[in-house]
């Protein structure tokens, strides 16, 4: 096993999840890797955002990056048997883990404006994260239900919540894989949930169809430590 390279807090992960063409995901698919449609003959793709805490990288925390949101959209793939993500974008408000995940892994990292707030209650949470880019403002939302609970282990919101690894490609083409380690996470029951993201803005004009799309699944995981181990070639 590789070295420990990241470790941190995954916090109230919002999760929203679509079925997607698979022609859509194929620009994006690192070689030796199939995109997966084990869950009802579909390719799907998931809006994801959370809060990072108490992040360290090789056990040093980085002054003023330590603790900050990020928005991702991924989609599944499998290799080996074995499913795991791969990133679109990923976007975090910190020019620095930006720039780092760049050069280690050959992520797709920017970083934009970004804010996140979470608001508990006996009864409820509420999670918000808001962002800016290309001079307009987004934003996405859930309220659930205060009564985490761990999901059945054949359920989606499971499947959706639960992968140990990470793909990614060098910019020599090589593929990368990456194993991240978490306990299983609970989810809140989701009573409901606000989208403001104009997909084709943000993504590219490839991903408008989006705009007119409701989610397949909709989550919100309470979240962990993490540790991310160091990439290998495939």
């Amino acid at each position: 096993m590789s070295s420990v390279f990241l470790t941190a807090q995954w916090r109230n992960l919002i999760n929203l999840t679509y079925e997607v063409p698979v022609k859509v995901l194929e620009p994006y698919t690192p070689k030796g890797v199939e995109i997966d449609t084990a869950l009802n003959g579909k390719a799907h793709a998931s809006f994801v955002a959370f809060d990072f805490l108490d992040t360290k990288v090789k056990g040093i925390k980085i002054p003023f990056h330590v603790n900050f949101p990020e928005i991702n959209l991924r989609f599944y793939v499998r290799y080996k048997g074995e499913v795991g993500v791969v990133f679109v974008r990923e976007f975090v408000p910190k020019f620095w883990i930006a720039l780092v995940a760049n050069v280690i892994y050959n992520e797709p990292y920017k970083a934009i404006s970004m804010q996140s707030e979470v608001k508990t209650s006996p009864q409820n949470i509420t999670v918000k994260h808001n962002f800016g880019f290309d001079n307009q403002k987004f934003s996405v939302e859930t309220i659930a239900k205060n009564e985490p609970f761990f999901p059945e282990k054949n359920s989606v919101e499971h499947y959706f919540k639960e992968h140990t690894w990470g793909f990614g490609q060098t910019k020599s083409g090589k593929t990368l894989r990456y194993e991240v380690e978490h306990p299983v996470w609970r989810i809140y029951p989701l009573e409901r949930y606000n989208l403001n993201v104009d997909f084709s803005k943000v993504y590219g004009s490839q991903w408008s169809f989006l705009n007119e799309t409701e989610p397949k699944y909709a989550l919100l995981a309470e979240g962990s430590a993490i540790k991310v181990f160091g990439a290998k070639d495939l």
